[in-house]
């Protein structure tokens, strides 16, 4: 056991948020809390079909209520783009999927449950919801189409009639040919059909915008949360507006939670800015809990057929996949890229020499989807991993042997997977023998004996997983010296409750010899902070600190040069220590302060960096493991024991590091328990509300033991591997897989889909018996 302290800043650094005060006394500032001189408030008319041709009666008495300041509707946006995608995939036939209008808002047809129809501006709130509830909506329903598999039968109803079919997109991965001659060559074959569920995000903060436009300069000024300022100016101005994204300035205050969803344009920020330069008055809409369901992207929804070919002694020879992901009724910005990104990931951590993979994207009368905590590589992970255990049970082999039997071999890396992926790192039967010693394996039939004695089903799950993520790409970070000592810190990422305040500050205050509250982050602004592509795909901290690394290094050598000559000393004598710059060995020194007020040249005085640029994505891996035990009487499924060795690369802040993966982890079994997105035949959304939406709560989640065993990246400067979704990667198929392995056990039942609810279990054994 290593009993040394953690060091105090730098790699390792067990460093306390710095940003958590503000928050926990309510001093956070989140888009709600702005309220500036003279706001109006803004609310939309949403469709209460799921599609139809609509007609608005006369606006006229509407436009004349009290208070009422602007009703906008589809004819008052000529000129106006709609939303943007911009997943052009290529597809099987080498051509880009055809792209349907999006529109800010809809004028002639609605095609799903809270599609925007009108944009009302009022004094306050109160006044524009009863404005909207005076507008007439005139509804000619057309039919409607929610599952995917009946959206491809002739005859369906079409989302966009002036398309061939309901498919957005077709494209796969893989060789056909090859995956077609090892099936027919194959010992055995075994075969899965599963179900990824649709989720809600269900972030604590809904979406706001507050909009404001100064006609002197031309120029909107935009305040939201978002997961990155930069892509979301460029969105709003270029491809919405029509205008440079210099006429538009984005901030962004506190963030409370993204997971992807928040990373997006939505309707109400254009049109707000829209109601704002024509009311010449700043314009706030705040969303509500129902809006975020009814029309906030939503992520997951795949159908797969999944079958894997084996040799004689279960080797594997070829994967062959069949997916259908639910685009809903539009393609939303990232849509398409989400499953096609998930192909690539659907080899898993095994060596497997052939794989063909299919995907069609599917349009429906829902929310469109679009990336959710993990982006795709979630909903590769658990279809590889659920097929796995499915080879363990035909073969004989179990779920560790037959996982030992294929795994990608150190010796053989770096690899290219079937997928187009080239692992560089990782010791994947490493980090699977430590988890199963600390979830003790060799108990666990002594565990299931205990369970059937008292009427209960034990199971046993594993989740061995890899992701992609860091993706390649740089960071660019500026530090600052300022004239009380401290240190500003302008970057472009875009924390969402990530702790990048404390992550950043670990790389600069031993670099200046300060403490982390001398740290100042200024994120958020595209005014203050030039460049960045903000928040995602666990980026931050690979690249940012990396940059932020070396702006610090940069900024202390600048340091130094200009104290060596007040201070009559070179720079090889200095040191940098408690917010002084002294001598050593000796009593001579002055603060950083003093130095800042008497430098000479103001500009020595920050430091850029934008040099290191990551030339491949980064390859975290890991095993979970969950233990469950079911109650047969009433399907009730509890979580027992859970355990987790992740190779992270390297470890930057074991305190943060461990909140990130707790919070996935729960998210994953909010998945494989509780969540589900239900809409009825009609496309109206039936668990709208959290009295329908089962949310993950703390008395069903355990404790977890978490460990890590890394092996640095190659890629990254610093050999990080990226840790913010994989928690949500592992759980899910740990989670199944152990509910699978108990009804198995108990009653041969091995097909089940997620949310594993109570009544879905109990279902599953009384079919069973």
């Amino acid at each position: 056991m290593n009993l040394s302290a953690p060091p105090k800043y730098g790699m390792g650094a067990r460093a306390r948020r710095t940003e958590d005060r503000a928050l926990l006394i309510g001093a956070g500032q989140f888009t709600d809390d702005i309220v500036p001189d003279g706001v109006l408030h803004a609310v939309v008319l949403r469709s209460a079909m799921a599609h139809a041709r609509i007609t608005l009666g006369d606006l006229a008495e509407v436009r004349a209520m009290p208070g009422v300041r602007l009703v906008m509707t589809s004819d008052d946006l000529d000129g106006i783009g709609g939303l943007p995608c911009k997943g052009k995939i290529r597809q099987i036939d080498g051509t880009h999927p055809k792209m349907p209008h999006h529109p800010l808002l809809n004028g002639d047809v609605v095609r799903h449950v809270g599609d925007p129809i009108a944009f009302i501006v009022a004094d306050t709130v109160e006044q524009a919801k009863t404005a909207a509830e005076a507008i007439e909506v005139d509804y000619d329903a057309l039919p409607a189409v929610v599952d995917m598999h009946r959206a491809l039968e002739g005859g369906s109803p079409q989302v966009w009639p002036d398309f061939d079919s309901n498919v957005a997109f077709t494209c796969a991965r893989g060789g056909k040919g090859a995956t077609d001659a090892a099936m027919l060559r194959a010992a055995k074959i075994s075969r899965i059909e599963i179900v990824n569920n649709r989720l809600v995000a269900n972030y604590m903060e809904p979406r706001g915008v507050i909009a404001e436009y100064d006609p002197e300069a031309d120029r909107y000024t935009i305040t939201l949360g978002t997961q990155g300022g930069h892509g979301m100016r460029d969105r709003i101005a270029k491809d919405i507006l029509k205008i440079p994204s210099n006429k538009v300035r984005v901030i962004t205050p506190d963030v409370g939670g993204g997971f992807g969803t928040k990373a997006f344009c939505y309707h109400e920020y254009p049109l707000a800015a829209i109601a704002a330069k024509r009311l010449e008055a700043p314009v706030k809409w705040i969303g509500d809990r129902s809006e975020h369901f009814l029309v906030d992207t939503h992520g997951r929804d795949n159908f797969a057929v999944a079958e894997m070919a084996m040799d004689e002694e279960g080797h594997f020879l070829a994967m062959r996949v069949d997916l259908l992901a639910n685009m809903g009724a539009y393609l939303s910005q990232f849509g398409p890229f989400i499953p096609e990104g998930g192909l690539t990931m659907l080899t898993g951590v095994y060596d497997i020499p052939h794989m063909y993979a299919l995907c069609r994207g599917i349009y429906t009368n829902t929310v469109p989807v679009d990336a959710y905590r993990g982006a795709g590589r979630p909903e590769a992970a658990y279809l590889i991993e659920r097929l796995v255990d499915q080879c363990g049970r035909d073969t004989g082999l179990g779920p560790v042997e037959i996982r030992r039997r294929n795994f990608i071999k150190p010796e053989a890396l770096p690899y290219e997977t079937q997928g187009g992926r080239i692992f560089d790192t990782g010791e994947f039967d490493g980090h699977l023998t430590k988890a199963l010693s600390l979830a003790d394996w060799d108990g666990f039939d002594d565990r299931v004996a205990k369970a059937k004695q008292d009427g209960k089903l034990r199971g046993f799950g594993i989740g061995t997983y890899v992701e992609a993520c860091a993706f390649p790409g740089t960071e660019e970070a500026t530090l600052r010296l300022e004239e009380d000592g401290t240190v500003t810190l302008f970057i472009g990422t875009q924390t969402n409750g990530q702790g990048h305040a404390t992550a950043y500050a670990q790389f600069i205050v031993g670099q200046l010899g300060l403490e982390y509250d001398k740290i100042k982050l200024v994120q958020g602004d595209t005014d203050q902070v030039a460049n960045g592509d903000g928040t995602g795909g666990s980026r931050s901290v690979p690249l940012g600190a990396v940059s932020v690394h070396n702006a610090a290094v940069k900024l202390a050598a600048q340091v130094k040069a200009i104290a060596a000559v007040p201070l009559e000393a070179s720079v090889e004598e200095l040191d940098l220590a408690d917010g002084m710059i002294r001598v050593t060995g000796t009593n001579r020194g002055m603060s950083l302060a003093e130095l800042a007020k008497s430098a000479p040249d103001p500009s020595k005085l920050t430091a850029f960096d934008d040099e290191f640029e990551q030339p491949e994505p980064t390859y975290p891996n890991g095993s979970h493991i969950a233990e469950v035990e079911i109650d047969p009487e009433t399907g009730v499924t509890t979580i027992v024991g859970y355990w987790i060795v992740d190779d992270f690369g390297a470890t930057v802040n074991p305190m943060l590091l461990e909140g990130q993966v707790h919070g996935g982890i729960v998210q994953g079994i909010g998945q494989a328990l509780y969540e589900h997105t239900v809409y009825d035949s009609e496309g109206q959304l039936l668990s709208a509300s959290f009295l329908d939406y089962t949310m993950p709560r703390a008395d069903g989640i355990p404790d977890f033991v978490f460990e890590t065993r890394n092996v640095p990246s190659k890629t990254n400067a610093f050999g990080i591997k990226g840790a913010g979704e994989a928690g949500s990667i592992g759980s899910c198929p740990a989670v199944m897989n152990a509910i699978a392995d108990a009804l198995n056990r108990g009653y041969g039942i091995t097909a089940i889909d997620m949310p594993a609810t109570p009544e879905k279990v109990w279902t599953a054994i009384q079919n069973g018996l």
